[in-house]
């Protein structure tokens, strides 16, 4: 039986991650990158210390609005700066920090289910 989630097409699944980088919807992004249900970009960060309002802009400003976003630190689970989260909050998005390949693994969920989330992701090796 096939337990595969159903995604409709075009939408941005994330296939791996590794080598210091992902395969989203069957392409390879070297480096960091920003996913949206439908669009996935370069993203110039390699650590949660430079995260930032600005580097978050593609998500901020994104329509329909991001409610969610999964912010993959990358091999470890780290805290973001209070005061970054409490400005996305006060934004509407809600961040929840984890490791970047349970960030992917939950950006996928989220995916099927239809949330407006987002996923910032560091990259590993």
């Amino acid at each position: 039986m096939d337990v595969t989630p159903l995604i409709p097409a075009g939408r941005q699944v994330i296939n791996a991650y590794g080598d210091g980088g992902f395969r989203i919807a069957g392409i390879r992004h070297p480096g960091s990158v920003l996913v949206l249900a439908e669009q996935t970009l370069a993203w110039p960060v390699a650590a949660l210390a430079e995260v930032t309002l600005d580097s978050l802009r593609f998500v901020r400003e994104a329509r329909p609005r991001i409610e969610i976003l999964l912010l993959g630190c990358g091999a470890a689970m780290a805290a973001l700066d209070p005061g970054l989260r409490a400005a996305l909050r006060a934004e509407g998005i809600g961040v929840d920090c984890m490791d970047t390949g349970a960030a992917c693994r939950t950006f996928n969920v989220l995916l099927s289910e239809e949330r407006r989330a987002a996923a910032a992701l560091i990259a590993v090796s």
